[in-house]
């Protein structure tokens, strides 16, 4: 029997509350910036999810001592970190599975002045350069050598001197590399056209508590005095932004009535505008939100009456990886929605699993889908169909969990990755789902 797959019975209405997880985006960076220093950082609030807990393998593999206090508290000492055994065979392969191990590079260089990185993996959704991290690399001083015939980056330094870097774009995991690279650096090192997203907000004020001296947080223009050494500290995650976004159309797709607790509506940027934009009620009480059920929902239109376009941009934009939750939403709503997906030429490839289960979706080519919504007029039907990656497999979860009949959604490593038991938690709502 295949053990990868969740089985899902559709057109449950969920009912209760839920706790979004600790955010994977900043856990990934807030683990990897654990090796810039050899004291103890306590990081608590981390989620239980396949690609986090692969990262804490890597560094205990790296030599770093891990004292796991529960399942979401650990503290971290690098102190006795082997920097030689980033360029061994068990290293290579483990990172190389990994797309988030490209965050340890930065820390790495920072501290011990050489880096090895074979090419990471992570989600098929097309190219992702890692051309933002290198070239910022070279600005500090270090020296970069690419094996074409191991696929391996590798990257040593004499001294890192602080640089004013223009990246090319606002990469998150750039800006973090760079940031991290620089709190060790000689000197002053001014970041434009930096990433800000609150994720790197916190990386940067985890970074000030461990003593380094960065201003300009929360914004694109980073300045960064290089200090001697960072000293330990502890920290707690935010909620991932990611997950409240998914409950909100899983809330909307199934008709229920949903509150999401503790969930930093503070943080949350623009997310709850654009689904209101899909015409899904949402009412903030305190730090949580509340998403009644609705019969109905219609998505607006432009002021002139023109078809609503949401797209991806660099924060304060919306999150590209939401784009996958939007798009399935709409499928349910009166209206018609364009979707634009910018950044990955992949991503829209899942729909069509949706077209399928009998949404009206075009998709207009690898960056556009056009979606029909159809305002409830029968509901999505069952199939059998597979994750391709994480976005767009809590997308088709939530497509499964309003269709009529028995859904099966194989390859759900895909959503381990980024979702944590996420089937024992939408039990508790009252969904029928398990685990074949």
């Amino acid at each position: 029997m295949n053990q990868d797959a969740f089985e899902v019975y559709g057109g449950k209405k969920l009912k209760g509350e839920i706790i979004p997880q600790g955010a994977k985006n900043e856990a990934l960076q807030i683990i990897s910036a654990v090796l810039l220093t050899d004291e103890d950082v306590t990081i608590s609030n981390i989620p239980d999810i396949l690609d986090v807990n692969n990262l804490i393998v890597l560094l205990e593999n790296l030599g770093v001592k891990t004292t796991r206090h529960s399942r979401d508290t650990v503290t971290f000492n690098a102190g006795g970190i082997d920097p030689e055994i980033i360029n061994s065979d068990k290293f290579r392969k483990r990172a190389g599975s990994l797309r988030g191990s490209v965050l340890t590079m930065g820390p790495m260089l920072s501290r011990f002045h050489r880096a090895f990185m074979p090419q990471p993996g992570g989600d098929k959704i097309g190219r992702r350069r890692l051309d933002t991290h290198f070239n910022g690399f070279q600005e500090f001083g270090a020296t970069l050598d690419y094996d074409i015939h191991q696929d391996l980056y590798s990257l040593k330094a004499d001294k890192l001197v602080g640089k004013k870097i223009l990246l090319e774009e606002p990469s998150v995991t750039g800006t973090a590399n760079m940031v991290m690279c620089a709190v060790l650096a000689e000197g002053l090192t001014v970041i434009y056209n930096a990433a800000c997203e609150p994720y790197l907000q916190q990386l940067c004020r985890m970074l000030n508590q461990m003593g380094a001296k960065i201003s300009g947080i929360g914004s694109n223009l980073l300045t960064i005095e290089g200090v001697k050494k960072l000293h330990g500290t502890t920290h707690k995650l935010l909620p991932d932004m990611i997950e409240v976004g998914s409950f909100i159309g899983m809330v909307a797709m199934t008709q229920s009535e949903i509150t999401i607790k503790n969930a930093r509506i503070d943080m949350l940027g623009n997310i709850p505008m654009v689904f209101r934009k899909l015409g899904i009620t949402i009412e903030e009480r305190g730090d949580d939100l509340f998403i009644p059920e609705q019969d109905h929902y219609k998505l607006d239109t432009f002021i002139d009456g023109s078809i609503l376009t949401i797209y991806d941009a660099p924060w304060p934009g919306f999150t590209p990886d939401l784009l996958s939750v939007v798009l399935v939403t709409a499928t349910q709503a009166e209206g018609s929605l364009l979707v634009h997906q910018k950044m990955f030429e992949s991503r829209l490839y899942f729909t069509d699993k949706l077209i399928d289960m009998g949404a009206k979706i075009i998709l207009c080519d690898p960056h556009r889908a056009t979606v029909i919504g159809i305002n409830r007029e029968y509901q999505l039907r069952g199939i059998n169909m597979s994750s391709p990656d994480i976005r767009a497999g809590v997308a088709l979860l939530i497509a499964a969990l309003s269709a009529t009949g028995k859904s099966t959604i194989n390859s759900i490593h895909q959503i381990d990755r980024g979702y944590q038991d996420i089937e024992n938690r939408l039990l508790a709502l009252g969904a029928e789902i398990k685990r074949i």
